[in-house]
């Protein structure tokens, strides 16, 4: 399957056909509207190999998710990014995959979109745990980063690079992992607080020794999950006190993938600023996550609006889900960065056929 797609993909070169790279296209609403015919990696699919001892676990990157995080259950660990799946999400007018009936998250996916759950800010994110990866460059030329051990410090890291660049720089064909070990004990509690007072809580207890491992306010509760060794979490729900959730495993995965009401509204704006930051006053249709780090908004304001806003905080605007403004779902690079971009666009893609316009309009 390899060969076929390096044919392929050698052949879009030599005409400079564009070709929009996609695994169970769960996320396919994600980025710019891009352009071309559809290269599935679907066909990429199994594990290579799985170390359970040494934490290291490498797929081919058609690999379900699901599969992944099932096998892994199994010998007790996870992957610690929580990487969302969207499964059921529509395609919002992408092409499909030939003969699919179902999305289905991939690993390539996971790791091109970047994109990490609610546990990121307290185990890290998806490129955190990436210890290598096979791809295919703009050229047709395979190419291998990293390893499969922990311990690889030869030469730039660009697989890590590989994580969150949506597929413009590279097919990813393979990636090896660092998993973790299921935590010993995990609950969730729930407190009655406004927004203020919840971000304020957040961050107090983020800068405690508490075994904090994903937060949520939303509609005046803010939930906490506490994840460790069990005494850890039995000493940590003394103190904060709360109301235990009973349903709390299946709430932070409808979280993760956005399977709740109010993530259907659109447009849909994800603003990353600082976790101190206070009530952005921008309107009452939010979800706050990640210790205040991440403030989901469903808002007809104006981009410029919002850009302004998140950069006043230190941070960036994203259109997550909706009609994209003129200059694009992501926010607009600093000079000397779009440069570093083009760079790397031209050095792995010299001729832009991979997911043409997907991060940045013209290129």
């Amino acid at each position: 399957m390899e060969d076929a797609l390096i044919e392929r993909i050698r052949a879009a070169h030599a005409t400079g056909t564009p070709l929009i790279v996609q695994g169970g296209g769960s996320k396919g609403f994600y980025g710019n509207a891009d352009e071309g015919e559809v290269l599935s990696t679907r066909a990429l699919s199994g594990v290579v190999d799985y170390q359970p001892k040494e934490l290291v676990l490498t797929a081919r990157a058609g690999t379900p998710l699901a599969e992944i995080e099932a096998l892994l259950a199994g010998h007790g660990q996870m992957l610690a990014f929580e990487p969302p799946h969207y499964g059921e999400f529509p395609l919002a007018g992408r092409p499909a995959v030939s003969g699919a009936t179902t999305m289905r998250a991939t690993l390539g996916g996971a790791i091109a979109a970047g994109l990490s759950g609610p546990r990121r800010p307290y185990a890290g994110a998806a490129r955190d745990f990436v210890l290598g990866v096979r791809m295919i460059d703009g050229t047709g030329q395979p190419l291998g980063f990293g390893g499969r051990v922990i311990k690889n410090v030869a030469g730039y890291d660009v697989s890590r690079l590989m994580a969150g660049a949506l597929g413009t720089l590279g097919v990813l064909t393979e990636v090896s992992l660092k998993v973790l070990p299921k935590p010993a004990a995990e609950i969730s509690l729930q407190f009655e607080l406004d927004e203020a007072g919840a971000i304020r809580r957040m961050n107090e207890w983020a800068g405690q020794p508490l075994p904090l491992s994903a937060t949520s306010w939303h509609a005046g509760v803010l939930t906490v999950r506490l994840s460790g060794a069990a005494s850890a979490v039995q000493a940590a729900q003394a103190k904060l006190g709360g109301e235990m959730m009973k349903d709390a495993t299946g709430f932070w995965q409808r979280l993760r993938d956005q399977a709740t009401p109010f993530f259907d509204k659109r447009p849909l704006w994800r603003l990353a600023v600082r976790p101190t930051a206070g009530p952005l006053g921008l309107g009452d249709a939010q979800w706050i996550e990640w210790g205040g780090a991440v403030r989901w908004l469903a808002s007809d304001l104006p981009a410029a609006v919002l850009r302004d806003a998140a950069r006043g905080c230190g941070g960036h605007a994203t259109l997550f889900r909706g009609d994209a403004p003129p200059d694009g779902v992501f926010a607009p690079l600093a000079p000397p960065l779009l440069a570093v971009h083009r760079a790397l666009k031209q050095r792995f893609d010299p001729r832009g056929i991979l997911n043409r316009g997907r991060l940045y309009p013209d290129f």
